[in-house]
């Protein structure tokens, strides 16, 4: 694949002098060196390697966090700090395939925002514990102090006065827990979430998890056998709508899945529980969607989802929901996901602008 706009053969070089024949050639070898580059790296200033920093965070008795930290073109005092779901890593958040369509980070750098993605203990590059030890509650206490990292300023970066953390099904719960314990927020962008679990969908998820050490992709890991993950080929039926996903993307959805652990299940649903949301006190924006087998009814639509969740916040959220159709649990990789975006680009704009 190409940039846009790419065209192969030779400039015209000016007559008019060495001066021009030169900056011609020059132009020729850049554009070259573009044309021959996957769009993925340059289809805009913000995609740049450069604008992305991969950041390593300790955090208290609990080891490091890996991240990566990507900063708009433009200046920017805000940042979202996300955490991926059970069984995702942080190309949830920065999915490599087609990114112009998938890639949330990218989305939101191109509308202004910085973002910071992390992965959970237990994923990517952050330490893995034993299993037993990977809780919510150390998530949530890693996630505290990192929102006071980044408005600090993490090493060569500047302070942010404004934290927005996203989450998606558990660091939803997470992000709840943290933002209605510590008040250390501005806002918090809830993906995958809601107080109404579907008993039947759920439980035909989690009877997909096995131990990751008999999966092909993590045998011979040293995972010890606490880790689960998803069993091969179920990803789509479990995340996906009933409509047409992308083959690739559930292809590449497979081949980056992750490990995670059930302790970390228990703590985290306390989020669902009153009073935790209701003690929010900045805005939060819910987004599911409609064919999510974690919250089939609830989930209809924009309306049943905000009349449904709408006691469970106080005053001060100002709950915005929005339902994406025909998405599954996995909103970032539905095939309309550009008006799930749309929709967050919308509430950060109304709201902290």
């Amino acid at each position: 694949m190409t940039e846009p706009g790419c065209q192969s053969g030779y400039p015209r070089v000016s007559p008019r002098g060495a001066r021009r024949v030169r900056a011609s050639i020059q132009a020729f070898v850049m554009s070259t060196i573009l044309c021959l580059t996957p769009a993925v790296a340059h289809a805009d200033h913000t995609t740049l390697p450069e604008r992305c920093t991969a950041v390593s965070f300790p955090v208290t008795g609990l080891g490091t966090l890996a991240g990566t930290m990507c900063m708009p073109a433009r200046p920017t005092s805000t940042v979202m700090v996300m955490m991926p779901g059970s069984g995702y890593n942080h190309t949830y958040w920065d999915f490599p395939y087609e990114p112009q369509t998938y890639s949330f980070r990218r989305a939101m750098n191109i509308a202004g925002y910085a973002t910071l993605i992390v992965d959970r203990f237990g994923n990517g590059a952050s330490t893995r514990p034993p299993s037993v030890q990977l809780t919510a509650t150390g998530s949530v206490q890693a996630l505290h102090q990192l929102v006071g990292a980044v408005r600090q300023g993490l090493p060569g970066f500047q302070p942010f006065s404004k934290v927005i953390t996203g989450g998606h099904s558990l660091s939803s719960g997470i992000a709840v827990i943290e933002a209605s314990t510590y008040h250390d927020v501005d806002g918090v962008l809830l993906t995958g979430f809601s107080h109404s679990l579907d008993i039947v969908g759920t439980t035909g998820i989690v009877s997909t998890y096995y131990p990751a050490e008999q999966d092909p992709k993590f045998a011979g890991q040293g995972y010890d056998t606490g880790y689960v993950t998803t069993r091969p080929g179920t990803r789509q039926g479990n995340y996906y709508g009933p409509g047409a996903a992308d083959p690739e993307v559930v292809a590449v959805d497979e081949a980056t899945k992750e490990v995670f652990s059930l302790t970390e299940y228990p703590d985290g649903l306390t989020s669902t529980l009153p009073p935790t949301t209701n003690n929010i006190n900045v805005p939060v924006m819910v987004v599911n969607g409609s064919a999510d087998r974690l919250c089939l009814r609830t989930c209809e639509n924009t309306e049943t989802l905000a009349a449904a969740e709408a006691p469970y916040f106080s005053p001060a959220a100002k709950l915005r929901a929005f339902v994406l159709p025909g998405s599954g649990h996995s909103v970032n990789l539905a095939p309309n996901t550009a008006e799930y975006q749309a929709a967050v680009r919308d509430w950060l704009k109304s709201t902290f602008e």
